[in-house]
């Protein structure tokens, strides 16, 4: 039977690290775009509020041992506290699922909010250090937060100032009262019907990769007209439909040269580029480097 140190793999902090800030906030992004359940860990060595946003399928975080679970089900988040000073969490994440984790300095959360109040959580509970686990659904604001933090294009050096003001803003409405969070609306997209379409082109591009739809067969899909879609698509995740497509695209080539499974043709292949050639222009052009100097860096 394997160890805990053997099944869950070290998070690379160089590619899921999205956000570090010495006694603020960390920002975890745990994409797993493979066809395999993976296993990863990360150790904290301070006491953090944790919080844990789960995308399109459940995933589950343990907390020092596999038998302290919990599972946060697609499209809810868990607020997480434990006092201690040093934790290791152990992910389970089932293919193509994503989960963000942000995990805010408890001497840093004291800061910014009043203890004085009970409004963000059970407080008895948080002043006794007595652990609290609060499940609550993502809302609409909070998603679109969440999807600005990892696909808006920005100026590398101006990316930090950009990701905290967004941590702000995601804490703001992710401790808003309850009738506050019923009655808000996305504000920038009309409404949760709008979306969940946006979500569905998002889905479909890359369940059909190799061979997308069109702009046009897109919109007829999802019954929105094309200047809706991609406007609304760009203001959601950031970029244009195809460019989403194209760094999706990018990212998976990443994680499949790390593997070192499949050879640089194979990649070409699964990612739908009719020749070999025409990904490696493409990965240069994102990244500076072939896929072959990446893949022995």
């Amino acid at each position: 039977m394997k160890s805990l140190e053997e099944k869950y793999k070290n998070i690379d902090k160089s590619t899921q690290e999205l956000f570090n800030e010495k006694g603020t906030f960390k920002v975890l992004n745990l994409n797993n775009q493979t066809e395999d359940t993976q296993y990863l860990q990360y150790s904290l060595n301070n006491n953090y509020i944790q919080l844990f946003f789960c995308g399109n399928k459940n995933s589950t975080v343990a907390f020092n041992m596999e038998h302290c679970a919990i599972e946060i089900e697609a499209g809810q988040s868990n607020m997480v506290y434990f006092k201690d000073s040093e934790m290791k969490l152990l992910f389970k994440l089932s293919r193509n699922s994503e989960l963000m984790v942000i995990l805010i300095s408890i001497e840093y959360f004291h800061s910014l909010f009043s203890i004085e109040g009970n409004f963000l959580f059970n407080f008895s509970s948080f002043k006794s250090g007595k652990p609290i686990m609060e499940p609550k659904e993502i809302n609409p604001s909070v998603r679109l937060i969440l999807n600005q933090l990892t696909t808006r294009q920005i100026n590398e050096s101006l990316r930090p100032i950009f990701i905290k003001g967004k941590l702000y803003e995601l804490l703001s409405y992710y401790y808003s009262s309850e009738s506050e969070s019923e009655a808000e609306n996305c504000p920038y997209i009309a409404n949760e019907d709008t979306i969940i379409k946006i979500k569905k082109v998002k889905e479909t591009i890359i369940d059909q990769m190799t061979n997308p739809p069109s702009l046009d067969e897109l919109a007829k899909l999802v019954g929105l007209n094309i200047k809706k879609l991609k406007t609304d698509f760009k203001e959601f995740y950031g970029v244009p439909v195809f460019t989403f497509l194209l760094n999706y695209k990018m990212e998976l080539a990443k994680k499949l040269l790390q593997e070192k499974k499949l050879n640089v043709n194979e990649i070409s292949s699964q990612l739908g580029y009719s020749t070999a050639s025409h990904f490696i222009a493409a990965f240069k052009r994102k990244y500076g480097i072939t896929p072959k100097q990446y893949s022995i860096s």
